[in-house]
């Protein structure tokens, strides 16, 4: 059976899209200031003071949650090993996380893809000691300027040295760590051009970043190379990896399993599908956002990162 999410935090302590003026003496780092209103500003600030909780899988590995991306956590005699960062701001939590899972220090890090909310704490994790993976299109995008559109409107500057990711792969690459092996699989562009799943086999756990949001609208990168059928064709893969025992961390949401994605994907197909055809009988965009596509989904699926709206938006850019 799949655990249930011990999840505490409410996704709107996360962030509520469209104006959060939550107070906090901890904001982001010099190089991401310039830009703190909106919804990336909004998410730095909420990750201060947001929740982390711990979750315990199987064969020595955990997930936190409630820092932005889902964080796996794979303990043993090589060290902790991590899957993804959160978000930078959430430091302090994260970092209190870990020590209640055991003292042991961090050695490696693996980022599923390039956004902030994954890779935020870069940084700071190398400077502890991890050195940092990740497919070559993370690297890219974190060693140059690039800009995030949609609801996001950010630009994100240059990441710092320590937070580059200093091994690179670009189709597939096998970890063998804590006596434990970590197959990773670069998708084709999806959610963006640089998402991986991170499988452990001997655990039957799957990691599978951003490329699923269990229960929630997912937000699409289209400006670097995400797409809704991109979406559609990593849910689809996500799916074939694996069977009714896995378990499964997506890039955001509870803790779920193959019945998950396979809901992840119907969602999905079927906003698509209903935007799509509209779309082709000549309706415009607000016209397709009143005609409520997602209606039967919305008021479960639309409440963190994208509203219902938003998320129409991005898919009536990609059909």
């Amino acid at each position: 059976m799949v655990p249930e999410a011990s999840l505490d935090f409410s996704r709107r302590q996360f962030l509520v899209a469209g104006g959060l003026t939550v107070a906090t003496a901890c904001f982001a780092p010099g190089y991401l200031m310039a830009q703190t209103d909106g919804l990336v500003g909004g998410a730095f600030k909420e990750a201060a003071t947001a929740k982390v909780t711990v979750q315990n899988l199987r064969r020595n590995v955990s997930v936190l949650l409630g820092a932005g991306g889902n964080i796996a956590v794979l303990t043993g005699p090589d060290g902790k090993l991590l899957v993804d960062a959160a978000i930078v701001t959430a430091r302090l939590h994260v970092s209190e996380a870990l020590e209640s899972i055991n003292a042991d220090p961090i050695k490696q890090l693996i980022n599923t893809h390039w956004h902030f909310d994954h890779t935020g704490g870069n940084e700071w994790v190398h400077a502890a000691g991890a050195s940092i993976l990740a497919q070559e299109n993370t690297r890219k995008h974190l060693s140059q300027a690039t800009r995030v559109e949609g609801n996001w409107q950010y630009t994100f500057p240059p990441a710092p040295t320590g937070a580059i990711p200093a091994t690179v792969f670009k189709d597939e690459h096998t970890l063998h760590v804590n006596n434990t092996t970590l197959m990773l699989k670069h998708y084709s562009p999806a959610h963006t051009d640089s998402d991986i799943s991170v499988y452990f086999p001997e655990a039957d756990i799957l990691h599978t970043g951003d490329t699923f949001w269990n229960r929630d609208y997912p937000f699409i990168d289209y400006g670097t190379g995400g797409s809704i059928d991109g979406h559609i064709r990593a849910a689809e893969a996500n799916i074939a990896k694996v069977t009714d025992k896995t378990i499964v961390i997506p890039g955001h949401g509870a803790v779920g399993g193959k019945a998950d994605l396979v809901l992840f994907r119907d969602v999905l197909v079927e906003i698509r599908d209903k935007v799509a055809a509209l779309k082709k009988q000549g309706k415009p965009l607000p016209a397709v956002i009143v005609a409520k596509p997602g209606a039967r989904f919305d008021a479960e699926w639309g409440n963190l990162f994208q509203n219902p709206s938003d998320f129409v938006a991005l898919v009536y850019q990609g059909v």
